[in-house]
């Protein structure tokens, strides 16, 4: 594997990049919704963004890696990582098929507020009653999202509600395998293995772009997903992954604009509600653990 680069204390660039890496994954939900709308079946879209971010990122890494790309020192995590990200992608994808994009981002916005309550049990962390009272106030906002007591609920939020789970999964063995494998590892096993696995799936039931625009997106969402992971991995080179975690909320701007533009889906009232309670929870949290990380432990007095 390769080493690791150094650190580096960069905020501003820093907060540029991963702006940019979050465009790229708005981008990658835009670019999927839009083939899905065309015709192409859910599971083809995500073999497409699968495939697409497998070869780049092999283009990428191998010249360097050769070989040892593919050398985990956890596999079996490694394994289970790229298992949630496919199931959280095809269940985010079918959501998309029906869904508005600013619903899905809003709801996908709740991952660091499930992360929290899944690492209890998964990571044995502790959260005090105030994280608890955010996290509870967190699902408060997707309740208003998702309306279940309304008549308009839809049947698709059951799939975003599941691509959520399966994130919030990944993040979380993404933490637990944090310095174990490289960047360039990590990202070409959750590529490589979902296309070997979605493969036999979509080659007797493919169908072609038949548009330019098909054609072009089909091509680069994968190629978004490179860019979006490989942002990440440098923004977080350059200032700590917990000083950037508010950035992932700029989503919710660029999915508003996107969304308004291309599907002329502006976000309701109900959604920007539910979106600014979700978003005031997590940053909540967001802000109480890093203080936590900051307190000085106290050391016992030394005898005179």
């Amino acid at each position: 594997m390769s080493q690791v680069r150094p650190r580096e204390d960069r905020l501003g660039a820093a907060i540029l990049i991963v702006l940019g890496a979050f465009l790229c994954f708005t981008l990658i939900d835009t670019m999927a919704k839009w083939l899905a709308l065309a015709g192409i079946p859910v599971l083809q879209v995500a073999f497409l963004r699968y495939a697409g971010h497998a070869v780049s990122a092999l283009a990428i890494f191998w010249p360097a890696e050769g070989s040892a790309v593919f050398r985990s020192n956890a596999p079996g995590l490694q394994l289970l990582r790229a298992l949630f990200l496919l199931l959280g992608t095809i269940f985010n994808f079918v959501a998309l098929a029906h869904l508005p994009l600013t619903v899905t981002i809003a709801i996908f916005f709740a991952a660091p507020i499930v992360v929290s309550l899944l690492a209890i049990p998964i990571l044995g962390e502790r959260i005090g009653l105030r994280r608890f009272g955010a996290i509870l106030v967190g699902f408060a906002g997707i309740l208003v999202i998702a309306a279940p007591w309304d008549a308009s609920f839809h049947w698709a939020l059951f799939f975003s509600f599941g691509a959520l789970l399966c994130a919030s999964l990944y993040f979380i063995l993404t933490r637990a395998i944090a310095g174990v494998d490289d960047n360039p590892t990590g990202q070409v096993i959750t590529s490589v293995l979902p296309t070997l696995a979605l493969l036999p799936f979509v080659i007797h039931t493919w169908v072609w772009p038949d548009t330019a625009t098909g054609w072009a997106l089909a091509a680069l969402i994968g190629v978004a997903a490179t860019a979006g992971h490989s942002l990440l991995t440098v923004g977080y080179r350059y200032a700590p992954a917990s000083t950037l975690a508010p950035v992932v909320y700029s989503q919710a701007i660029f999915a508003a604009a996107i969304s308004w533009a291309v599907f002329a889906q502006p976000p309701d009232t109900q959604t920007l509600a539910g979106t600014a309670i979700i978003i005031g929870a997590g940053i909540y949290i967001w802000r109480r653990e890093r203080a936590l990380r900051q307190t000085p432990v106290p050391h016992p007095r030394t005898a005179s």
